[in-house]
């Protein structure tokens, strides 16, 4: 693309937008905090140069910058940015020129011809200040290939022929009906419409058909019906909220069996382990094991795969045990070796294992 520089001389010392363009504008600032309306930087451009004839002078990118309260090269780095915007003076009828391939296969060549012809060297403006035109990437109109856009206007389906005489009435002040310049209906095929031609396709007749069309003979019309999926259940879950507060809820399985519940011991004050040297039991675990009945290491131990499953339904933590291994570590506490764990723990490195008022 080639270099796009602002035209200093053409753009006079001022600007200022239209009267009633202030509603727009106003429109487009409200669309954003206070604090980040430079988002409304290309908008506010688009409405400068339909402001300013068609094109953006460097006052009007100050006043753009302005009024969004930015620095004016933040402005001129979008505005050079963007092909859309023109920083140049045009005719009051811009053609943009569509010269992308598929444009390009059905004549757009020959169009730009013709603008040479009539207008002179892109981004040219006639004497009389009416015409201008230039060469831009696609406008997506391909199915109406080749096309031009005229200010804010499509014109397709265009020869040689048709172009000029659209240029001629233009410059002589007359105007011009946008739109397809062959016998189609917007992109329909040229000459009308080949398929899709019944009227009962529009008139609704078709809504009462009860049979699909085109089953083989030996297929009923009306199929059984296949049994009805039975919806998945939502996935389970552990809590339940009521009055603005979760709540933990006991799973669905059965309860275990009385008969699993670990043994108990009675200990003497001073003479049970600190079962926090286990790592996965903080205070509160601990307690609550002592209110089971559980003091030992030993009886940790030796727990089985029931009592495993009795106690975690119980503290409602399911498959805390087995994950965070608690049997191995007190088997191995409950012989007077230590974990690694344990000796963190006593070494008061461990926050989650100190009793309320501790050091």
């Amino acid at each position: 693309m080639a270099l796009r520089r602002f035209d200093l001389e053409a753009g006079g010392d001022s600007f200022a937008f239209k009267p009633e363009t202030e509603p727009t504008i106003a429109f487009w600032l409200g669309k954003y905090p206070e604090d980040k309306k430079r988002s409304a930087v290309i908008p506010m451009l688009w409405l400068a140069q339909k402001d300013n004839e068609g094109w953006l002078s460097e006052p009007a990118m100050r006043e753009v910058a302005d009024r969004l309260e930015m620095p004016y090269i933040r402005v001129y780095e979008v505005a050079t940015f963007y092909t859309m915007f023109r920083l140049q003076p045009v005719g009051k009828h811009h053609i943009q020129l569509c010269g992308t391939t598929p444009c390009m296969l059905r004549g757009a060549n020959d169009l730009k011809e013709v603008c040479h012809k009539a207008i002179g060297k892109p981004m040219s403006v006639t004497d009389d200040g009416r015409l201008s035109w230039e060469e831009v990437e696609c406008l997506g109109a391909c199915a109406n290939a080749p096309m031009v856009q005229i200010n804010d206007y499509y014109y397709e389906d265009l020869t040689p022929e048709s172009l000029t005489e659209i240029l001629g009435k233009l410059q002589n002040g007359a105007e011009v009906k946008p739109g397809t310049f062959v016998d189609r209906l917007n992109s329909a095929p040229e000459g009308g419409a080949t398929s899709l031609l019944e009227g009962d396709l529009y008139d609704g007749s078709r809504n009462a058909i009860s049979a699909l069309p085109n089953l083989p003979k030996d297929t009923p019309a009306d199929p059984a019906p296949q049994p009805t999926a039975v919806p998945k259940a939502a996935a389970p879950t552990n809590t339940k909220r009521e009055d603005g507060k979760t709540t933990l809820i006991k799973d669905s399985k059965p309860a275990p069996k009385t008969e699993d519940k670990p043994e108990t011991v009675e200990v003497a004050a001073g003479e049970e382990d600190d079962l926090k040297r286990i790592k996965g039991i903080g205070p509160v675990n601990e307690k609550a094991l002592n209110e089971l009945g559980v003091y030992k290491f030993s009886q940790i131990a030796a727990w089985t795969p029931a009592n495993v499953d009795w106690v975690e339904d119980f503290m409602s933590f399911p498959g805390r045990i087995e994950r965070e291994d608690w049997i191995a570590q007190a088997k191995t506490l409950a012989t007077g070796d230590e974990t690694d764990f344990s000796k963190r723990v006593d070494a008061g490195e461990v926050e989650s294992s100190k009793d309320e008022g501790d050091e």
